[in-house]
């Protein structure tokens, strides 16, 4: 068994490979750029190397650097993780030449198969189902207009050396395919250090489903499942789960004895992930192969009770496996949910800065149920500009599909961040959502229901009575404590208290009366005539309401602001607030605030890298006409004029480094 290992990526995938190293008793090294030298897996690691400035470019993707980093530390052998170089058969050549073990496939293994275009090539020759294609190299935007008008629309351009939906566009027309082209190349450089990109069929309503295989040195490969990852956005996947709804048992079988076939044919030897798309009628096609550990690999760990880096490990040690394939056995259901760092209201644009809070709910297993956090930041973390925006994957494990989702919903509501944007509100709304419990899922799922972007659930009924008596819940603990700071409660005079209250929230307002029992706090509701009873612990200053109502567990997030609570709970986003009914008379004579008018300039619409300019000053554009390209956490986002009209000025030039509404230029 190793000594010492060297992790070669950051975030959260560094972190959970070393709280297996550390199980196993092996010694871990981290390595780390200019932007992560307070990160936590820098502080995890038992040692940590410095390997240059935060573009990945100069740090994570130089070889040399990774190569000096473990002869510095004595490191025996390198965890790649996932993205980076964890797909570059050049890395492990480079490993193998300096006498260091990679844990991940053998150089050839990845060359085979961790090439897309060459993956394909490899699977039509082994006869395995593929997706219609063009394998080529692809000159100019102009060639593959030509090729994508041969297969037919709509189709699908991929980095060749990709993953995690860089450098990937859907296009229906020639037009998004040229302009698809140039966009694909350019993040699939900036990202992956290969600007190769192919061109196949984008099948309609597919669904994405894979299946997890484990080999080892000796030629024995088994499969364990199958992971949906259809609930995707802008092709990167957002939810998972293990297993799929969509398959019976003799699909999953054909699926894995295929996944086996390919893998033994190449002579697969560590954890690695064969990708399909399925049609709803369980047929399916060969997509690519993806040689390292997926992001999604809690959910088949939680079901099959096998830890995957472990293996891997073991593997890289020259150990053979010590299952079979009849040791496998599928248990339960498991949901993983992606948190990402982004403003889900805003086109799900990329959000940086500090977590000013930071608390995931609990990792635990009780009762059949089990909560597991995989996150690579603690509260008072950058996020930087420079990598991808997941804060964290949460991951439920349960006996159902329906309680792995309740689970996962209830987990949602109890965790807690503040100081960037963040997508727990539209998480909580999926976990919520009819077609996501049913199981009819496809990729286009998330542009189907949201065609018009996320917006946060309106509450109504039951939601907004509960949300209504926990803001009120909250106003009254406030209440009480300002109280006793002002001395009022020592006073001689008691203080008045009024029970009736309004609580406002959006455009609903509702008339409650309040009493207060030996801390169980009872709301009257007039207008349904119910009595809601809620019992809590929370304390100002508290992220998290835990509590019950009417004796029913919930939780939410909170945070208290002028003249108000804004709540997070259920896909509900919301500020709540709780007047008397003098405050009431007295807020309806305040004075609207009037928003600045800002709609002769485009605005950064995410803290970002300005690529590039468009345009000139004085010059005449069309509406569709691109104006900029702003980089953020290694997605290029083209900014297109919304009418006809003049560039008057250009506040902002290539290469500035701009916040959130900054403005890059003005309006005639």
């Amino acid at each position: 068994m190793f000594k010492k290992i060297l992790i070669a990526n950051r975030g959260e995938i560094a972190c959970r490979v070393m709280k297996t190293a550390r199980r196993m008793g092996i010694k871990t090294v981290a390595v780390y750029s200019d932007a992560d030298k307070d990160a936590l897996h820098v502080e995890m690691a038992d040692e940590a190397i410095h390997i240059g400035p935060a573009p990945a470019a100069q740090s994570y993707l130089v070889i040399e650097k990774i190569i000096a980093a473990c002869k510095a530390t004595g490191a025996e052998a390198v965890h790649p993780g996932y993205g980076f170089l964890s797909e570059r058969a050049a890395f492990a050549e480079a490993l193998k030449a300096e006498g260091i073990v990679i844990i991940g496939p053998n150089p050839k293994a990845i060359e085979a198969m961790g090439d897309k275009i060459e993956s394909k090539k490899f699977a039509n020759a082994a006869k395995v189902s593929t997706v219609p294609g063009f394998l080529g190299v692809i000159e100019n935007p102009d060639h593959a207009v030509k090729i994508a008008d041969e297969i037919g629309y709509p189709v699908m351009i991929k980095a060749s050396a990709g993953g995690g939906g860089k450098g990937m566009r859907i296009a229906y027309s020639s037009g998004e395919v040229a302009e698809g082209f140039v966009r694909a190349k350019s993040e699939a450089a900036s990202s992956f250090g290969n600007d190769r990109v192919f061109v196949e069929k984008f099948i309609v309503n597919p669904r994405h489903i894979e299946i997890q295989v484990l080999g080892d040195k000796h030629g024995n490969v088994i499969y364990l499942g199958e992971r949906e990852c259809s609930i995707q956005r802008r092709n990167q996947k957002v939810i998972e789960e293990a297993p799929s709804p969509l398959l019976d048992e003799a699909t999953r079988k054909k699926m894995g004895g295929q996944a086996v076939a390919l893998a033994k044919a190449v002579g697969y030897d560590s954890a690695g992930t064969v990708e399909f798309v399925a049609g709803q009628d369980r047929s399916f096609f060969f997509l690519e192969m993806n040689t390292r550990l997926q992001v999604e690999h809690p959910v088949t760990e939680l079901i099959t009770g096998i830890d995957l880096v472990e293996q891997m490990i073991r593997v890289a040690t020259g150990e053979k496996l010590a299952l079979t394939q009849a040791d496998v056995k599928l248990n339960g259901w498991a949901v993983e949910s992606r948190v990402y760092a982004e403003d889900s209201t805003r086109n799900f644009l990329p959000s940086t800065g500090r977590l000013v809070t930071y608390r995931p709910p609990v990792e635990q297993s009780d009762k059949g149920i089990t909560i597991r956090n995989d996150t690579g930041v603690y509260e008072g973390s950058e996020i930087s500009i420079f990598y991808d925006p997941m804060i964290a994957k949460l991951v439920s494990h349960a006996p159902t599909r329906a309680e792995a989702i309740a689970a996962q919903a209830d987990a949602l509501d109890a965790f807690a961040i503040e100081g960037i944007r963040h997508n727990i509100p539209f998480l909580s709304a999926l976990m919520a959502h009819p077609r996501w419990k049913a199981g009819r899922l496809s990729t286009g799922f998330i542009a189907e229901e949201f065609p018009e972007g996320f917006h946060p659930i309106e509450p109504e009924g039951e939601l907004l009575d509960h949300l209504a008596a926990i803001a009120a819940f909250i106003d009254h603990r406030l209440n009480e404590r300002k109280r006793k700071i002002s001395g009022q409660m020592r006073a001689a005079v008691p203080v008045r208290f009024d029970r009736r209250r309004v609580v406002e929230i959006g455009a609903h307002r509702l008339m409650i009366e309040i009493a207060d029992h030996n801390h169980v706090f009872e709301i009257y509701l007039p207008h349904n005539r119910q009595t809601l009873s809620v019992d809590s612990e929370w304390k100002p200053g508290q992220p998290v309401f835990f509590g019950t109502i009417n004796h029913k567990p919930v939780a939410a997030q909170i945070r208290t602001v002028l003249n108000g609570i804004h709540v997070a709970h259920a896909g509900v986003a919301a500020t709540l607030r709780v007047f008397t009914e003098r405050e009431v008379e007295l807020h309806a004579l305040m004075p609207e605030r009037v928003e600045a008018d800002t709609g002769k300039a485009l605005l950064c619409p995410m803290p970002g890298l300005v690529r590039s300019i468009a345009v000139k000053e004085m010059q005449e554009v069309k509406a569709g006409e691109i104006l900029a390209i702003v980089e953020a956490m290694k997605m290029e986002n083209v900014l297109r004029a919304e009418r006809d009209g003049k560039i008057s000025k250009i506040h902002a030039k290539e290469g500035d480094s701009l916040a959130v509404d900054a403005v890059i230029l003005e309006f005639a």
